[in-house]
């Protein structure tokens, strides 16, 4: 994020404090595996994969949902081309 704060110190707060949401939401007792956007993004990633965007933000957030506690293995600009980049998770 500081490659956002040499230009805009709010939004990079604003990126940080939405991570650290998405995080408590993935690693929440009580929403275990919540995440997921339809079939399209099953058809990216194992069934153990899940997805959650960040809230104002292009970026997506890709966890192991079957890991305790959740594991997050990427984290990416949502204009990638998310398939090629999945590929093997």
């Amino acid at each position: 994020m500081s490659w956002i704060a040499k230009d805009n110190r709010a939004a990079a707060q604003a990126l940080r404090d939405a991570v650290v949401r998405a995080a408590d939401r993935i690693g929440s007792a009580n929403t275990p595996g919540s995440a997921s956007f339809g079939l399209t993004w099953r058809l990216m990633a194992a069934d153990n994969v899940r997805f959650v965007y960040l809230t104002g933000f292009p970026y997506v957030i890709v966890y192991n949902s079957e890991r305790v506690p959740p594991l997050i293995l990427r984290f990416l600009h949502g204009a990638r081309d998310l398939p090629e980049v999945l590929r093997g998770l």
